[in-house]
């Protein structure tokens, strides 16, 4: 470099440090900030949970079964139809019949370690004792009862302690469904259901919540209920997977709504929170084994009609499982496929 160069040539002055005041006022904006958001999310959790429907569904009674291992779930489609507008009974092709019956009866069982959950399908035409109404179906004691009376024929049926109960109707199924952009299911053969208003086509593909209500209700089958429920429990442990998913998690558009549907459309027992549902979605996220009560005989009796008659044997032998929480006998589950 030549003289003259270097006498012009000035070093730039150094950059000054930044004030510490000027650290320390952007540490509490960002402070500030987070507690906000913080904030934010705590009134929005406690919002939602508070705007739960809640009744005295899991009720204590004389002959109780004992609190046992693990967590179990009462989970219960209803036919409700009374939240819906005509216009919504004619797209969903829900019908105008009165009343509240159960579509769906299922226990959960999350392990209190690890393991996959068990999700194990009563056929709603179950020939059981119902608590001062003699034998009959299963489904009878949620007309008869409603949920109370439901939890407690199914306790005694099983000799299950129930810890939550969550039910769900037809509307708020299609809308939990349509919250997280559809569900996607492999169909083996066309399924056409008029009074379902079901026609979806064999192979994979994503049904949005009108579609996944008739796939759910259907019983257009050799096996009527029993490939229905199935077909339910298929259904179910796909929704939970993607709503438990990163990208209905991370998508405020998918989420929200997410949250939003599920607080209009699900009653819950007056203990049960938003975290227990949380707990719920995940526990089955991760995949769950499958099982339908074993069936012994289905019956045509006077006075009450077709009846699904349990296989005493297996029955308890699935239910004493699970009340040691224990993995279910690999006979007694449903097989992929």
């Amino acid at each position: 470099m030549s003289a003259g160069y270097q006498q012009g040539y000035q070093q730039p002055p150094a950059r000054r440090p930044m004030p510490q005041r000027r650290k320390v006022k952007k540490g509490r904006v960002f402070l500030a900030v987070v507690f906000v958001l913080l904030l934010a999310v705590v009134g929005l959790w406690f919002y939602v949970d508070s705007s739960l429907k809640r009744s005295d569904a899991l009720p204590d009674y004389e002959g109780r079964p004992a609190d046992t291992p693990g967590t179990n779930w009462l989970l219960v489609g209803s036919d409700a139809r009374d939240d819906l507008t005509q216009e919504q009974k004619d797209a969903l092709s829900t019908g105008d019949a009165g009343g509240k019956r159960t579509d769906t009866i299922m226990i959960l069982h999350i392990p209190d370690g690890s393991g996959k959950a068990t999700l194990v399908s009563l056929p709603r035409d179950s020939y059981v004792d119902i608590a001062g109404n003699d034998k009959n179906k299963i489904n009878a004691a949620f007309s008869l009862g409603g949920a109370p009376l439901l939890a407690r024929t199914v306790e005694t049926a099983t000799g299950l302690h129930l810890d939550h109960y969550m039910e769900i109707g037809f509307g708020g199924f299609a809308g939990i469904v349509d919250a997280v952009g559809g569900v996607d299911m492999c169909i083996d053969e066309p399924m056409q259901d008029p009074l379902a208003g079901l026609d979806l086509k064999a192979g994979c593909q994503e049904l949005d919540g009108t579609q996944a209500l008739g796939y759910v209700r259907t019983r257009a089958f050799a096996t009527a209920d029993l490939q229905r429920v199935q077909n339910q429990r298929k259904f179910l442990a796909a929704l939970s997977e993607r709503a438990t998913s990163v990208g209905t998690l991370a998508n405020p558009f998918r989420a929200f709504p997410l949250l939003f549907a599920s607080t209009d459309a699900i009653s819950v027992d007056d203990s049960d929170h938003l975290q227990n549902l949380v707990g719920l979605a995940f526990g089955m996220g991760g995949g769950v084994d499958t099982a339908t009560v074993p069936i012994g005989s289905t019956p045509t009796l006077d006075g009450v009609g077709s009846v699904v008659q349990w296989d005493r044997e297996n029955a308890l032998r699935l239910f004493g499982a699970l009340e040691k929480d224990e993995p279910v006998p690999a006979d007694l589950l449903q097989q992929p496929g």
